[in-house]
């Protein structure tokens, strides 16, 4: 670094371009590229196009406990990362679920700092012992995505220590090469220049010596941007730092020692993950863990009877309705959203190859799949070779009007598009380009068949050769995916003649900008109430029912938050009426985050699956007939009502300003110290196993108890271990699995930063007698091990 002059360190501070660094070759520094995450390789040096592996939402990795499936998931994102010349990914995401309408909540671990820190820590490790870089994410206090750009969190210093800068602690800990600032604002000022949580807190009291870089577009000044502490603007060309910084070193104001450091800590991280990786997970492998890691995030909520498994065979009719067993909603919509392929199979699929052998199989959608904005259900308008048989043609042009040569083709079964930069060169994503897509559709029923269009740019649709509607209009790049969300878009309709099949095509070209999207839909005739009914006279003749219910991919999105926690008034009628006419119904709720099951006494059974990736179906499929457990534990807490969430409502004041004024009491913190008891504690669920625990016990630094299996079956349990003062918090937790009848001595692990607190400027113990207890669940009496805690806090301090 010696050799560097100024101008080339300086150049270092900032991208050189979208999705990678800058590179010094003279030095011997090297350029490394960048994805987004945590789900999957969304971007990079293969574009965000391409379809790639979708893991299983952070929330669902939560609900396992399991630091060993957190740390084989981040394995497995870091393969492909290998396999796609991609170096570093933006990931994982370590915000917390501090509120239940959180439009991203999905992509966080947990609303407690220790579980979200604790998996967190072992997905880095995973991803990183690829030889990939993790880039954590978005520091800090980015809890929601209400006006986020702007607002300004304002927190105390000991929340800010032990519950949000915790997990970002815990990455740092685990050698994380990089962390990256949010785009708000903290006590005041922007994340970006935020002095004293990048350099007081990061960088001197944690000794991180890896890289701090900005989320995208998210720096705004040179000098208080570098001086604060930040190493690497992105995306590249420089905006603030980068040769922009020579004139500010000349004129003084800012230290040319900070520029080499920052610098240096860039040039240390490239060569670190630019060297050795390691090889590919092949795709069965990949495959048969996406399964697993879905069905140990399983959320079994109510079991009444123990109507689940169900084992096929065991029901002659068996009815599968709701919209979300025809689309489920495998993840939510993010910028960092994964293509995944067009054949994913579907849960009512699975299902009919699991139980069709033997059972009839019924099933209706019940309520519109897609209310917002409706599928394109169609199949390819050319065969490109892909081997796919469903979804829309796509066709790239390097100029508007899909005029000239095609640039690149590929199947999209997708109702909505987006690209966080130009298609064709990501270095340059301001160039104008457009995209034709074209599918064949086989109208099931005759009379009017609605088609919906929207788009940043001007689009049309063609059907047969004729143009039928024109569309589009600028929108800024912010909003992209919360006008997804509200499916604002244009509409025709169209006669059509059961058995007819016409060959729709869609034409949008753009100017430029930083995100581009685009979305279309056909909704053919029928009315609600005839969906409605078909649905309950399938449950009243069937012997038992999967009701499966939830959201679509624009419910939970980037840069919106939610208006409550209900599911949509349609799909609640649905549950009512399904389980009136047969009460033999498992009601699967498909939801990235807590929602409101006020009616789940109607219920046979409630299983939450959130996000699960694209091993939804095959897992879904193997939980319910009893071939896997649900192996979830709820990673945040679902209240009585709204009102007990301790904090919920997520606008900023009207001086822009949004106040953490619970403190360290959210979540299930808050629920205790108020005496509010929830519908489901943080921590509870259930497999179909059944456990016993005995002889608690505090020896070497952890609580140790027996733990025995007292069920014929094979099965798994999470043992929680939670304080009580100064307020209710976990401190400790492992996952075992015993086989049936199997006994063993099991092992629980003290967090020592959950046996502290800050005090006025350091971490202090916390004063004893500090009473500990083994539990199934935040709100479990549970049982106090043996032994006297002051000694082992004294100890961790």
């Amino acid at each position: 670094m010696s050799a560097l002059s100024l101008s080339q360190a300086c150049a270092l501070t900032a991208g050189g371009a979208m999705w990678s660094s800058c590179a010094v070759p003279e030095a011997g520094i090297p350029s490394f590229t960048m994805s987004d995450g945590p789900l999957g390789i969304a971007s990079g040096k293969v574009d965000e196009r391409d379809i790639a592996l979708l893991s299983p939402c952070s929330t669902l990795l939560g609900a396992t406990w399991d630091r060993d499936l957190s740390c084989r998931i981040g394995a497995l994102v870091g393969s492909e990362a290998v396999s796609r010349g991609v170096d570093a990914v933006l990931a994982p995401n370590l915000n917390l679920a501090r509120s239940p309408l959180a439009g991203r909540a999905f992509e966080y671990f947990s609303e407690d700092p220790v579980l979200t820190g604790v998996l967190g820590a072992e997905w880095v490790k995973g991803l990183q012992s690829t030889g990939t870089g993790s880039i954590a994410k978005h520091m800090v206090c980015n809890d929601s995505e209400t006006a986020r750009d702007e607002v300004d969190v304002r927190v105390d210093e000991r929340t800010l220590r032990e519950v949000y800068l915790l997990p970002f602690e815990y990455a740092a800990s685990a050698g994380c090469v990089g962390l990256m600032a949010a785009y708000n604002r903290v006590n005041g000022a922007w994340c970006s220049e935020q002095a004293h949580v990048l350099t007081k807190v990061v960088k001197q009291d944690w000794g991180f010596d890896g890289l701090i870089m900005s989320d995208w577009f998210g720096t705004h000044s040179s000098e208080g941007t570098i001086t604060a502490g930040l190493d690497l603007e992105m995306p590249g060309p420089a905006r603030f730092m980068g040769e922009k910084l020579e004139a500010a070193v000349a004129m003084g104001t800012v230290d040319a020692a900070r520029v080499e450091d920052a610098a240096a800590r860039v040039a240390s991280v490239a060569r670190r993950i630019t060297g050795n990786k390691s090889q590919p997970v092949s795709p069965d492998a990949a495959q048969a863990l996406l399964v697993e890691a879905a069905a140990a995030g399983f959320t079994l909520l109510r079991n009444e009877g123990d109507m689940l498994p169900l084992a096929p065979g065991s029901v002659k009719r068996l009815a599968v309705i709701g919209p979300n067993a025809w689309a489920p909603c495998f993840q939510g919509g993010t910028f960092a959203k994964i293509s995944i392929s067009p054949d994913a199979p579907t849960p009512v699929e699975v299902l009919r190859e699991t139980y069709g052998g033997c059972s009839e199989i019924l099933f209706e959608p019940g309520v519109d799949p897609q209310p917002r904005l409706p599928s394109m259900r169609v199949v390819p308008a050319l065969d490109i070779g892909d081997g796919s048989t469903r979804g829309m043609t796509l066709e790239y042009f390097g100029a508007p009007d899909c005029a000239g040569e095609v640039v690149s083709r590929e199947t999209r079964d997708t109702n909505s598009l987006v690209w966080f930069v130009g298609v064709h060169d990501q270095a340059d994503f301001t160039r104008p380009g457009s995209v034709r897509a074209s599918g064949r559709y086989e109208a099931t029923r005759s009379g009017a068949h609605n088609l919906h269009l929207g788009s940043t740019g001007a689009a049309r649709i063609v059907v047969d050769g004729v143009e039928v509607l024109r569309a589009g209009g600028e929108i800024p790049a912010g909003d992209v995916m919360g006008v997804l969300k509200r499916g604002d878009s244009d509409v025709v309709a169209l006669e059509l003649a059961a058995g007819q099949t016409v060959t729709v095509t869609v034409e949008f070209s753009w100017v430029g900008g930083r995100v581009q999207g685009l979305w279309y839909g056909l909704r053919g005739p029928g009315s609600a109430e005839e969906m409605l009914q078909a649905a309950v006279d399938a449950a009243r003749s069937a012997d038992a029912v999967f009701l499966i219910v939830g959201e679509t991919s624009d419910s939970s999105v980037e840069s919106k938050d939610r208006a409550d926690t209900l599911l949509p008034a349609e799909q609640l009628a649905l549950i009512d009426a399904v389980t009136a006419a047969n009460p033999r119904s498992a009601v699967i709720v498909n939801v990235g985050h807590a929602f409101d099951c006020s009616w789940e006494h109607r219920t046979a059974a409630l299983l939450s699956v959130w996000y699960p990736g694209e091993g939804f179906a095959r897992a879904l499929a193997d939980v319910l007939s009893g071939a896997r457990e649900p192996g979830g534990r709820l990673p945040v807490t679902i209240a009585v009502s709204e009102d007990d969430y301790p904090s919920f409502a997520l606008h900023p004041a009207d001086d822009g300003t949004l106040a953490y004024s619970e403190g360290t009491l959210l979540g299930y913190r808050g629920l205790v110290a108020k005496g509010k008891a929830a519908r489901h504690p943080f921590g509870s669920g259930a497999g179909y196993a059944c456990f016993a625990w005995s002889d608690a016990r505090i020896e070497d630094n952890v609580v140790t108890l027996t733990v025995a299996n007292v069920s014929n079956r094979d099965g798994s349990d999470v043992v929680q271990v939670y304080r009580d003062h100064p307020e209710c918090a976990l401190v400790g937790f492992t996952k075992v699995a015993l086989a049936a009848g199997e006994s063993r001595r099991v092992s629980v692990p003290l967090e020592p930063r959950a046996l502290q607190r800050w005090g006025e400027d350091a971490w202090e113990c916390l004063a004893g007698p500090l009473g500990l207890r083994v539990a199934r669940h935040s709100e479990e009496a549970g049982m106090a091990p043996e032994a006297a805690v002051p000694d082992l806090s004294r100890e961790h301090g």
